[in-house]
């Protein structure tokens, strides 16, 4: 319901373009991961993922599992709440775990909460917390990097300016870029560190093709 309803909400609010690698569409059971940047974004993804014919289970903060209507939803979807800073935070990767394991890909993201930044300049994913490694590790299951650029121009800003942003979305329909990256495998000898920089490489790729795409002044990547 999730997937479905962002597919027709998005293009409501902005312009979405999808492009990926060659071959780089992800699997069935795949790790799926994305820069996150506002509010926006996670409705961005799950529309263009929909697009790939991809309705994935979502990792989220537990905070939107007590908003009505919608937590119910997500329960209903066994879709995954993250408790942060609580003893129960490794229960989201062990739930993400056996989501995949029966053949469920599954949505994170590795960088964790949003940035606390003004502007809606495009800015490189964070470091990542060391979940993604430790999941990746326990399933054997591919990573698929999604880079996405333009969120934070429809959604960002404190309460009045987050408003105004999407009240003018629709007469704006700002242009949103999502770039799906090969896909990748976090194992055999690598450490952690080498597995979580590999990663965060190949999201910072994806990411860099997106705000390209979308004209954003944005630093070259070193080859």
């Amino acid at each position: 319901m999730l997937s479905r309803i962002a597919g027709i909400v998005v293009p409501v609010f902005g312009r979405l373009n999808v492009t990926s690698d060659a071959g780089a569409e992800p699997e069935v059971g795949s790790i799926i991961i994305a820069n996150h940047t506002s509010l926006s974004d996670p409705p961005i993804i799950l529309a263009a993922l929909r697009r790939l014919g991809t309705d994935p289970v979502v990792l989220a903060a537990a905070g939107l599992w007590r908003i009505p209507l919608l937590g119910g939803v997500l329960a209903r979807e066994g879709h995954i709440p993250v408790h942060r800073h609580e003893q129960r935070a490794t229960q989201a990767l062990r739930d993400a775990h056996a989501a995949l394991v029966a053949g469920r890909s599954v949505l994170l993201y590795p960088e964790g909460g949003l940035p606390h930044r003004d502007g809606v300049r495009e800015t490189p994913p964070r470091p990542f917390h060391p979940g993604l490694f430790r999941l990746a590790r326990s399933t054997g299951a591919q990573v698929v990097p999604v880079g996405q650029a333009g969120a934070r121009v429809l959604a960002s800003g404190g309460a009045a300016e987050l408003t105004a942003r999407l009240l003018c979305a629709p007469l704006r329909r700002t242009r949103l870029e999502v770039h799906i990256g090969a896909p990748l495998w976090l194992g055999g000898e690598q450490s952690q560190a080498q597995a979580l920089a590999l990663a965060r490489g190949a999201l910072t790729r994806a990411w860099y093709t997106a705000a390209r795409r979308l004209g954003e002044p944005v630093t070259p990547l070193a080859s």
